[in-house]
């Protein structure tokens, strides 16, 4: 069996453990701050956490298929087989985006699984047909060029340049694509448009792995990743009066504040559990990590299944969520602490239902 990566399976299980963390509030009226999202510009910690996912994609696919390069084996059934990891993964959003009710009127096509398979398939790709250098000018690349045609290409109605809710140009291509199959009647934090730069947060994650790969010393790795961290951090800060840092439309600024962000937690992890070897702090998110998307899809479903499940309650129908919200959570911790107590427990049940996987190395590959 190859040998795993601990400190990347960590940082995979911290990140998917904040995904259901934000998304799965026991009440959406009573969630701590850092646990939303910024309103529109700015960020708050819950805007790392997709960013981290795709960065970690990337990293994954430089250790997955770098082997594959070194072994000759990059042919056409393994095209063939990023491709259908690609659909597969597209199709569970879709999937995730249609229960329980399957209405295909107001279905929303992007999404979180959607525009990871996108990302998955096109850094794949490229990472076969291009080496480091190329892949850093590429990922740069694209967030110059979606900053000149955010700033300088005309919306309708709206002008050039405008970086508001309405008016910007993600927004006016999803409605003319996408409309009435978005997130919001007139906007998607996963459009068309903004794949493009996320793109490159996944692509910066392939460099990142690129470096873990070399020869240099643990030190060495360790140190100059915390360094790229503290560049890209600045370099995103720096910008933000230019081009505001804005999870929703995956900003240029957005790419390198967050890509920062993932190498000083990734440098963090693999410079405790590759260079001290202390690993046993990390072993719940080593469980969740190694079987990222198996635990993203059945907590999403169980979440979803019991909002629609009804029961009785004084007389009156509500879902099984809510009763157990209110009945359990908030007597015991309050409203407040009763909604956070809602996705940690969702945890701790897959973390659970996993474990025995990970203690046979069982790993669900899609």
């Amino acid at each position: 069996m190859k040998k795993r990566l601990s400190s990347l399976d960590a940082f995979r299980g911290i990140t998917i453990t904040g995904m259901i963390l934000v998304n799965n509030p026991g009440s959406s009226e009573h969630v701590y701050a850092p646990l939303r999202h910024a309103e529109w510009h700015g960020w708050t910690p819950t805007d790392l956490v997709f960013p981290f996912f795709l960065f970690i994609v990337g990293v994954s696919i430089s250790f997955a298929l770098s082997k594959r390069i070194d072994e000759g084996a990059v042919n056409r059934s393994l095209y063939i087989k990023i491709f259908k990891r690609s659909l597969i993964l597209f199709a569970l959003g879709i999937f995730l985006a249609l229960i329980p009710r399957f209405n295909f009127e107001t279905l929303r096509i992007p999404g979180v699984l959607q525009r990871i398979a996108l990302c998955y398939l096109f850094s794949s790709i490229l990472f076969f047909k291009t080496g480091t250098k190329k892949r850093a000018i590429l990922a740069f690349s694209f967030l110059a060029f979606y900053w000149l045609i955010m700033k300088l290409m005309p919306v309708p109605g709206y002008g050039a340049g405008v970086l508001d809710y309405e008016g910007n140009l993600c927004a006016y291509i999803d409605l003319k694509l996408l409309a009435g199959h978005l997130y919001m009647p007139e906007f998607d934090p996963e459009g068309i448009l903004s794949t493009l730069p996320a793109l490159s947060t996944t692509l910066l994650g392939t460099l990142a792995g690129d470096w873990l790969r070399s020869s240099r010393s643990i030190i060495q790795k360790t140190a100059w990743v915390f360094l790229g961290g503290i560049f890209l951090i600045l370099s995103g800060l720096l910008l933000h009066p230019f081009f505001p840092i804005n999870k929703q439309l995956w900003t240029p600024t957005f790419v390198l504040f967050t890509a920062g962000a993932a190498l000083i937690l990734l440098g963090g992890c693999y410079g405790i559990m590759e260079g001290r070897g202390l690993k046993k702090w990390a072993i719940l998110f080593m469980v969740s990590g190694t079987n990222a998307i198996t635990i993203y899809v059945g907590s999403a479903l169980m979440a979803k299944l019991i909002y629609t499940i009804e029961v009785s309650a004084s007389g009156s129908p509500i879902s099984l969520k809510t009763y157990i919200y209110d009945h359990f959570l908030v007597p015991w911790a309050g409203p407040l602490n009763g909604s956070l107590a809602f996705p940690l427990l969702l945890i701790l049940i897959w973390i659970g239902v996993m474990l025995p996987f990970y203690r046979n190395k069982i790993f669900i590959k899609i």
